[in-house]
């Protein structure tokens, strides 16, 4: 239950850093007068206009879900060390929650490197 509160918690704090990157990437697809890209480039500019989405949607969101996914994921592979004993490794497989963690934190280091990269360069 708890993996599960973890993995539903990063996807709520990663969602608008990723709603951000994919807007990015649908306003280049198409004409900026059409869908989708006429509503990802509206997107892009709320994120633009205001200063604090910046700092705390595309920084510090991604920031605790890398935090948070790290320490999850530690934990899950010292549990699964002490169950190696035990039983065999089919036991030991992760089920949705965890995976989910995974990719989620995965995701916010992308994030936080594009975000890192973007900020470098500019």
């Amino acid at each position: 239950m708890r993996t599960r509160i973890i993995a539903f918690l990063q996807l709520m704090l990663i969602f608008p850093a990723a709603l951000f990157m994919a807007s990015l990437v649908l306003r280049s697809l198409g004409p900026p007068g059409y869908e989708p890209a006429h509503t990802a480039q509206q997107i892009v500019m709320w994120y633009a206009e205001r200063l604090w989405t910046l700092k705390v949607l595309l920084f510090a969101l991604p920031c605790m879900v890398l935090l948070i996914g790290t320490v999850a994921l530690r934990s899950w592979n010292r549990g699964t060390e002490q169950h190696d004993t035990r039983g065999s490794l089919a036991s030991n497989r992760p089920g949705w929650p965890m995976r989910l963690v995974s990719v989620t934190t995965v995701a916010s280091a992308g994030i936080l490197g594009i975000v890192g990269f973007h900020a470098l360069t500019h």
